[in-house]
This record gives C-alpha cells, sequence and structure tokens, in this order.
C-alpha cells in the first residue's frame, strides 16, 4: 500500500517495502468525518494483515475506530475475540507487539464471547463499548454473535442498570465540571462532553426515548472537529481545551478567534447536556411506570401556585393552561423548580417559550418575589436556571443575558464563563443571606455585579447603569436601584483595598468609610465579595484574604458606627524588650526586630525569598531606636521551610553576615528575566504620612527583595508594603516616607524600580 487514503484487501498483507498504512496515519490531517473516517480505514489496513484467516477468531474494534471516528492522536481499543481455539496467546501477540512498535497506544482484551458478555453484565462501562464493536478481520460469524447479543441483551437490561449508568456518570461530572460553562474544560470527560454522546447512543440503543435527535448528532460532530482540531494544533492525544491552544484551535476551525470557539463549545455542550438529562428523566419514568402496573396513572401533587409535580417532574396546572397565563408565570414555575429541586418538564418549558406573556415594565411584585426566591433557592437555583435559559425564558426575563451567555472571562483565576459566574454568585450569596439586612437586593447585586463585563471600559464602572436599569425595570425603589448600582460599582472595593492598602492607616479606613456610606451597604459588599470569589475559584481567595477582607469591614463598621478611626495596632511587646536581633515565626507571621538601620526590609524579604516564601504584607517601622519588620507569608510552592534553617538565616541576615547577603543577590539574579513589562502608578492622596507607589509586574521569586532594595539604593524608605498576585502578575504597593511631590526625583525612583524589575 503506498497511499494513505487506500485499503488493502483484509487479510492480504503489506507488499515487501511498501509503506504501511499506520507509518502514515498520523499524517492524515484535517478536521472532520471524512478526515476521521480515512484514518479508520488506515488503521484497519493495518490491522487486518495482523489476524491470519482463520475460523473461531475474530479481530474487533470498539471505542473511536469501532464508530469509526478516530482522532488524529487517538488511541485503540482492540478486542481478540475467540472460540477456544488454541495458540491464542500468540495469535494476540502477534497483533500486539506490531501496534506498540507503531508507536500506537493500546487498549486491548483477548476474550470469548460468554466471557465478554459476563464482563459486559458486571460493567456496564464495559457493556457500552460493545455497542460500538466492529469487525475488523477474521471470522464474522463469530463477531456476528457477539455483537448482535451484546445489543440484545442492552436492550432487555438498560433501564435496569441506567441508575447505576447515571450513579458513575454524576461522579465524573463531579471531578470534571460542566463543559458548557468550564474555560478549560475536557472534550471528552467533562459533563456534555464527547463521553456522554456515548451514553446517549445507548439510551437510543435500549429505545429509552430518541436519544440522539439531530441537534444532539450536530453537536457531537462539532464537539469532534474540535477534538480533532486540538489534537493537531498541540501535535498529541490531549482533550483538554486550554486556553493558550483556543485561538490556533479556532483557526483550523475556521472560526473568528478562541472566544468564538469556547461560545460554540458551550452552546454544544449544553445541547448534549440536556439531551442527557432528558434521557436518564425518560429512563425514570419507564422503570416507575414498570413498577406501578396495576398500581394506577401517577399522582399530580401541588408544589406552587399553578405548579403541580407529575411522574418525578413539574408540569403546569390545568387552569394555569387554560387560562390566559400571567406574565410572572415562567418565573414562579422557575422558583418553584429551584425550590423543590425538581425538573421541569420538557413540555412545559416548550409551553411557556410559546406562550408565556412577556413582563410588562415595571414587573409585578409577583414576579419580583419570584425571582428573589428563584435565586435564594441555594442548590436549586443553578440546574433551574440553566433548564430556563435553554428554552429561552432567560432572555425573556433579562434581554441583558444574550450578551453575557457563554462569554469567556481572561482572568485565569475564574473557572467559569461569565453567565455561569453570575448564577453561582448568585447561589454563594444564598449562604450569606443571614448576614445582611436585605437580602434580596444581595441576591440581585450578586446575579449582576459583573454585568459590565465585555463591553469597553472598566466593568465595575459600565455594569453599574446597566445594574440600575435593570433594577429599574424590575421594579424596585430609587433608592434600592442606586443601591444596587453602588454594589456593581464598588464589588471589588474591599479586597482591593484589603490587599493593596494599609489597614492601619486612617486615610485607607475613612476612604472606604466614606465611599460604602453606611452599615447596611458595608455587609452587602462584604457578603458579595466573599461570594464572587467562592463563585471565581480557588485561587481567587484565601485564609489570608479573608481575614484582611473582615478586618478592613470590622474597621471600618467602626468608623461608621462612632466616627472615631480605630487606632493602629500596637507592636509585640516582646520586638521591643528582647535582646537584639529578635526573629519570631508564627504560622504565616514572620517579625524581625534588629538595630536602628537602613535596608532591613529588603534583608528580609530576600531571605524568605531564599527560603521560597512569598511576602503577601509587610510593615516596617522604627520604635525605640529598634527597626521592626513584621511580614505576612505563604510557602511559594506548598511546602513550608524549615523553621529552624530560616530563623538562623534570619538572624545572620539582619545582623550583615555577608554570605547570606550573597545568597540571597545570587537567588535574586537568577529570577531575572520575565520579559513582561511593568509599570509603576503613583497614588498621592492615599495615605496619610506617604506617597503610594504602585508597582504592576509580572510575579517571579524574589521581586520584593529586588525591589526594596531598588527603593533603598535611591534614598526612599518603606513603612509598608502590601504584595497582591493576580494569576501570573502582581501588584505591589509600597509607602514611601515623605510627600515624593517632584516630578524629578519621582522619576529617578520609578526609573530605578522598573530597572529592578
Amino acid at each position: 500500500m503506498t497511499s494513505l487514503t487506500g485499503r488493502a484487501a483484509p487479510g492480504t498483507p503489506a507488499p515487501a517495502g511498501a509503506t504501511r498504512p499506520v507509518d502514515g496515519v498520523l499524517a492524515i490531517s484535517g478536521v472532520g468525518a471524512e478526515a476521521r473516517q480515512r484514518r479508520a480505514g488506515a488503521y484497519d489496513a493495518f490491522l487486518a494483515p495482523l489476524l491470519p484467516p482463520r475460523p473461531g477468531v475474530a479481530l474487533l474494534a470498539v471505542g473511536g475506530l469501532g464508530r469509526r471516528q478516530c482522532a488524529p492522536h487517538g488511541d485503540l481499543d482492540l478486542v481478540l475475540l475467540h472460540a477456544g481455539v488454541p495458540g491464542v496467546d500468540e495469535l494476540a501477540a502477534a497483533i500486539w507487539y506490531p501496534v506498540w512498535d507503531a508507536g500506537l497506544r493500546l487498549d486491548h482484551s483477548v476474550r470469548t464471547v460468554g466471557e465478554a458478555l459476563s464482563v459486559a453484565q458486571d460493567d456496564v462501562k464495559v457493556a457500552l463499548g460493545l455497542l460500538d464493536a466492529r469487525l475488523v478481520a477474521g471470522d464474522p460469524t463469530l463477531a456476528e454473535s457477539l455483537i448482535r447479543s451484546a445489543a440484545d441483551h442492552w436492550r432487555r437490561t438498560a433501564v435496569r442498570r441506567l441508575p447505576h449508568l447515571r450513579e458513575i456518570t454524576a461522579a465524573r461530572w463531579q471531578a470534571h465540571g460542566e463543559l458548557a460553562f468550564l474555560l478549560e474544560g475536557d472534550l471528552k470527560e467533562a459533563a456534555g462532553g464527547l463521553r456522554d454522546v456515548g451514553i446517549l447512543r445507548a439510551v437510543a440503543t435500549a429505545g429509552v426515548t430518541d436519544a440522539l435527535r439531530p441537534a444532539v448528532r450536530a453537536a457531537h460532530l462539532r464537539l469532534l472537529d474540535v477534538r480533532d482540531a486540538l489534537h493537531e494544533q498541540v501535535g498529541r492525544r490531549v482533550d483538554r481545551l486550554v486556553a493558550q491552544e483556543r485561538d490556533g484551535v479556532a483557526a483550523l476551525l475556521g472560526l473568528e478567534d478562541g472566544d468564538a470557539l469556547l461560545r460554540r463549545v458551550a452552546g454544544d455542550a449544553r445541547t448534549v447536556s440536556h439531551a442527557l438529562d432528558d434521557a436518564f428523566r425518560a429512563a425514570d419514568r419507564l422503570r416507575g411506570g414498570r413498577s406501578r402496573v396495576g398500581a394506577g396513572r401517577p399522582v399530580r401533587r401541588p408544589v406552587a401556585r399553578d405548579v403541580v409535580e407529575h411522574d418525578g417532574e413539574l408540569v403546569l396546572a390545568r387552569t394555569a393552561i387554560g387560562a390566559r397565563p400571567d406574565p410572572s408565570l415562567s418565573l414562579r414555575v422557575a422558583a418553584a423548580a429551584a425550590t423543590t429541586r425538581l425538573p421541569i418538564a420538557r413540555a412545559t418549558c416548550e409551553w411557556l417559550a410559546a406562550y408565556c406573556p412577556p413582563l410588562p415594565t415595571p414587573w409585578p411584585a409577583d414576579a419580583r418575589a419570584a425571582l428573589t426566591t428563584l435565586l435564594g433557592a441555594g442548590p436549586g437555583l443553578v440546574p433551574a436556571w440553566e433548564t430556563c435559559d435553554r428554552y429561552g425564558l432567560v432572555d425573556g426575563w433579562l434581554p441583558e443575558w444574550t450578551r453575557v451567555r457563554s462569554l469567556p472571562q481572561h482572568n485565569p483565576v475564574h473557572r467559569f464563563t461569565l453567565d455561569r459566574h453570575l448564577v453561582q454568585t448568585a447561589f454563594e450569596a444564598s449562604r450569606h443571606s443571614r448576614d445582611v439586612e436585605r437580602p434580596d437586593l444581595l441576591l440581585l447585586g450578586a446575579l449582576l455585579h459583573d454585568i459590565g463585563k465585555g463591553l469597553p471600559g472598566d466593568h465595575s464602572t459600565v455594569g453599574a447603569p446597566i445594574a440600575e436599569a435593570v433594577a429599574a425595570r424590575i421594579g424596585l425603589p430609587e433608592a434600592e436601584v442606586a443601591l444596587i448600582g453602588t454594589l456593581v460599582r464598588l464589588h471589588l472595593l474591599l479586597p482591593d483595598v484589603a490587599t493593596r492598602r494599609d489597614l492601619a492607616d486612617p486615610i485607607t479606613i475613612s476612604g472606604v468609610a466614606e465611599a460604602v456610606g453606611d452599615a447596611a451597604t458595608l455587609d452587602l459588599l462584604h457578603a458579595l465579595v466573599r461570594a464572587d470569589a467562592a463563585a471565581t475559584g480557588p485561587a481567587a481567595w484565601s485564609d489570608w484574604k479573608g481575614r484582611l477582607v473582615a478586618e478592613l469591614v470590622g474597621r471600618v463598621h467602626t468608623a461608621l458606627d462612632s466616627g472615631v478611626l480605630p487606632a493602629p495596632p500596637a507592636p509585640d511587646p516582646a520586638l521591643l524588650a528582647e535582646p537584639l536581633p529578635v526573629v519570631q515565626l508564627s504560622g504565616d507571621r514572620v517579625a524581625v526586630a534588629a538595630a536602628d538601620r537602613r535596608g532591613l526590609l529588603a534583608t528580609v524579604a530576600g531571605c524568605l525569598a531564599l527560603h521560597r516564601l512569598e511576602v503577601i504584607s509587610a510593615d516596617a517601622s522604627t520604635v525605640d531606636g529598634r527597626a521592626l519588620v513584621e511580614c505576612r507569608v505563604q510557602p511559594r510552592y506548598g511546602l513550608a521551610p524549615d523553621p529552624i534553617g530560616l530563623t538562623a538565616d534570619l538572624r545572620r541576615a539582619v545582623a550583615g553576615d555577608v554570605s547570606v547577603t550573597q545568597r540571597l543577590r545570587g537567588r535574586a539574579l537568577a529570577a531575572h528575566g520575565s520579559g513582561a513589562a511593568p509599570r509603576v502608578v503613583w497614588h498621592r492622596e492615599a495615605a496619610t504620612d506617604a506617597a503610594l507607589l504602585e508597582l504592576r509586574a509580572a510575579d517571579a521569586a524574589g521581586l520584593l527583595y529586588r525591589v526594596t532594595c531598588a527603593l533603598d539604593e535611591a534614598g526612599a524608605q518603606v513603612r509598608a508594603a502590601r504584595i497582591s498576585t493576580l494569576g501570573g502578575d502582581v501588584v505591589d504597593a509600597f509607602y514611601l516616607v515623605g510627600g515624593w511631590p517632584d516630578d524629578a526625583t519621582r522619576a529617578r525612583l520609578e526609573a530605578a524600580v522598573l530597572g529592578a524589575v
């Protein structure tokens, strides 16, 4: 065989000196069904000659090769089927070893028909795999007996086995998340991915429901195309669509950019997920119907006005269908679904989408109450909202939703698309509803807090008037509309100030107090911050950030309640009394006292970097002739350093030990070369007795040491530093003693800092 597209006849060996199909199968480029079929044909032509013709033995392909849907760098799933013939182990070795020698990934088994059916009976995943079995070479009668028996057995037992399959599937979803909402989802294993299409095929084979409707088939083909393009782009087998590969994959598919790709994947994954939800519910109804034979029809149980439960789903009461529907009906059905955690029947969703009239402006009280109930329902919110969004109901409630649906977020701390992040934030906010005076405004503010993303400008500023327009359309009073705008505009205020400003500085506290205005708004913002962080992802929050935000909120509360700014905390008396140098290690706190001298903060920062500790806040002061440095730290790579070694190095470093200093400089110099363009910003009115220099740069080990050394050499005295890490970037704020009013002096200092970075 000399052509990649040609096929050798089954059982015909490749001519001497010819190119075997597998030698070039990975070079069969292209995306789409035709390219997948060509790859399957090349694999077949390679495998068929490996099994000499003889009765009682057959080579079957399952998985992607069985379906003729071979990805560019997929693996092979093969079954050597036999009827108890002698020498089967030698036959197997003659097949497996050439496959391995060709550098292909192989999943293989050797079984009789009875053994294969027995394993399929015990393992539902094997049962599903056999539904894709296809003869590659060998005895067709033997192969057909297994293929037919496996399909017949599945049809007889599918309804009984689907609950177990559903449990396995739910565990996989829990591990891999939902492809429709993930920024870097697994195209195969995540909910709504290719693995779920296999389950839909099995449900359709069992005759439970028409699970493979045309929309599902089209979504499946597009997802296969994305996986093909991803393999081509990366050059190896990979199923996770990571951010750095999106644009390349999009180009291979002829899409505008990575955002367009992500939105298409999200839409297709939603189609698959919804179809599988419907299929599982159909199986539940079928199983329930069989168990009720002779017991009559399922009972209709009222759960809310105009809403009843019927056979495990929510449907409309007959009175609601017969009369002119209330515009709030769709919201009330959604609220009932969220609170009862029952799915809405597909026919009900279709009826609501077709016949429920649009909401007037402003909304009636029933609609506002239903929205609050829906948003505050807890775990039932997300599935109920997603079902309504699937049928276009959410667009009727919030026309702004069309723009944010499946919108990617490019900050690496985010795990969800924007629409899911907003709904998830509302869910997380419901956990804090008892911490605020107006939980209804907290829930609405959570749903709308990032509504400005995707538009030009700062999303908090841009989003505030959009959120106010929504609040006014919903029918909130003018004062509450303004409060919703404040929540959206200021939703990043508390974490930004807590992590980038000196909380002991009176100007910091008075500035936040002036911005929020009153204690009720402060509590709403505090709850919103925690909900937003929980919905963003694990990298968005930490115990340290939580403590800082809580400390800031407590100080601002004191200022709002009493009008008196809280006094800064006093230093630990031990730092002032014990013989110098003093080193204290306690949890994430590192404190040092030494003889008063310049550069102590830089020395401490460098020593901590030497021990792979990141400084997240630092305070420097001089009391009674002693220089004090107190830092909050966290391990850079997750492992805490040896406290004895760290203490010894700190003592030597603050005492001026040259060997430690040389180690520090060597490590710091090795950290240069990130290549990112840094930026310096001055905030001259943000501190009581200092100018605030803010450095925005790429994160790197030893960065704080280098910058504080540069500041010290330039004659600047740092009394406090706050380090905020945002993915691969940092925002480092340095409080420099003095006003620094001279432009030339500031320019010289900026140059020194940028040179250090």
